[in-house]
């Protein structure tokens, strides 16, 4: 049986045994987590681009699921306050989550069981590829592993809810390999069509697992092939795909962002968050040494362009300097500040990162960084392993609930915010997935009305 076998028979039978409350609680969590994500960015430039795109495709005719799908993971996606999978360097709940409440809310007879099964059938199948194919190495090469490991997500997902067999939903996810993309070269743009791409690239799993159930056939022995290797130069690890299925659930290694930034800033980002805690004044501060794992050197390394946000989301300068001077600015979805105050600017130039081999024992499962304060006469390290959010320490509902209205309050206000955290965390008990789906498209709209940078 090929790997993509044994996982089509993983996702057509995800749910059939009972689900653990543990893994209940997990999936709710992030259901949360990502809805909140999806509002948010609606206060983006690029959010609203996304909204205005999909009202002209709709006003021509074109609206769809896919559509939908494809604009409301995308939407998740680039708030970059969504959950990220450390070992595989992939985003799952931003592509799984949207997609499995767009068909739920569009598909008779579906259960809140079907949609726990698939949200964990989904998360499985990306993290599995982006591991399979060493997604915190390849990215570095260009090729992003989310927007490959897309497709092969939302079909998993599209065809547990679709109630494929096991033969079917093989060649589903075999068909969405063949829709995947490796990259889309470097974002920065102000409305860089990155996030457009990757919601293609969703869109691309469901037309996937559509075919499958169609009657569409695909090479099941795919990734056993010379595929990979000879058009990407990837080998992929088939054990990553196929070990242990069904043993254990990729989604308790998913990791909540606790602030919006690129994950590979934050370990030393609260750092010295802890050292300014302990009562270093930043102003005192004279120089700060920064040592994170090789892989993320080029990609944090760097100043800020002012109307680029992916410059300022991925600058380990700027993301250091306004946890210790203004905080509050790490939650502004849209990033992208006119004018840096000058002691930000300040802190900034103080800064030197470097790479440490040593900070790779347990990379890719964490991504430390160790930071070194001088302060007059004064010397002050802390390393850090896992942030807040991270599974050692795991987000709990009050946390995610907390978060979720922080993002979104400003959005909606705070009446429609609490109304909506409440359908969210309840939406699993109800079922009622139309109807949360509905009030989103709502917020959203509002969202983007709102926009006004």
């Amino acid at each position: 049986m090929s790997a993509l076998e044994q996982l089509g028979r993983h996702v057509a039978g995800s749910g059939r045994e009972r689900l653990s409350e543990t893994a209940r609680e997990l999936v709710a969590l992030h259901l949360v987590d990502t809805v909140g994500a999806w509002i948010a960015s609606t206060r983006t430039a690029e959010g609203a681009s996304l909204l205005r795109f999909r009202a002209a495709m709709r006003a021509r005719g074109q609206g769809a699921w896919a559509l939908d799908l494809a604009i409301r993971c995308a939407l998740a996606r680039l708030s970059e306050i969504d959950d990220i999978h450390l070992p595989s360097m992939t985003t799952p709940g931003a592509i799984v989550i949207p997609g499995a409440l767009t068909l739920a809310g569009a598909l008779p007879g579906i259960t809140a069981h079907d949609v726990i099964a698939a949200i964990l059938a989904g998360t499985e199948a990306m993290t599995r590829l982006g591991r399979a194919v060493d997604g915190p190495a390849i990215l570095y090469r260009g090729i992003w592993p989310t927007y490959f490991a897309a497709p092969f997500g939302i079909a998993a997902v599209a065809a547990r809810l679709f109630k494929l067999g096991e033969e079917a939903s093989a060649h589903a996810l075999a068909l969405a390999l063949t829709l995947a993309a490796p990259a889309v070269g470097h974002h920065n743009a102000a409305t860089t069509s990155r996030w457009f791409a990757v919601g293609n690239a969703a869109g691309n799993g469901l037309n996937a697992a559509v075919a499958a159930q169609q009657g569409f056939t695909c090479d099941r022995k795919l990734l056993e092939g010379r595929v990979l290797p000879d058009v990407l130069g990837v080998t992929p690890d088939l054990a990553a795909l196929t070990d242990g299925l069904g043993e254990r659930i990729a989604l308790t290694e998913v990791s909540f962002k606790p602030w919006c930034a690129a994950r590979q800033t934050m370990a030393a980002t609260q750092a010295l968050k802890d050292i300014v805690a302990s009562g270093v004044a930043p102003a005192a501060i004279d120089a700060i040494a920064v040592s994170v794992p090789p892989p993320h050197l080029k990609m944090i390394d760097h100043g800020v362009v002012a109307g680029d946000r992916a410059s300022h989301l991925t600058s380990l300068q700027y993301t250091m300097a306004l946890a210790a001077l203004a905080p509050e600015m790490a939650f502004d979805v849209q990033q992208t500040p006119p004018d840096l105050p000058l002691a930000v600017r300040g802190l900034m130039a103080k800064i030197r990162v470097e790479a440490d081999e040593r900070l790779l024992a347990d990379y890719p499962m964490s991504w430390p960084a160790r930071v070194r304060v001088a302060a007059g006469s004064a010397r002050h390290e802390r390393s850090v392993t896992h942030v807040p959010g991270d599974p050692p320490l795991a987000f709990d509902r009050a946390t995610v609930g907390q978060k979720f209205l922080r993002f979104t309050q400003p959005v909606l206000g705070v009446e429609k915010a609490e109304r909506i955290l409440a359908r969210c965390s309840d939406v699993l008990a109800t079922g009622a997935f139309s109807q949360l789906v509905d009030e989103i498209e709502q917020a959203c709209s509002v969202g983007s009305h709102s926009h006004a940078r």
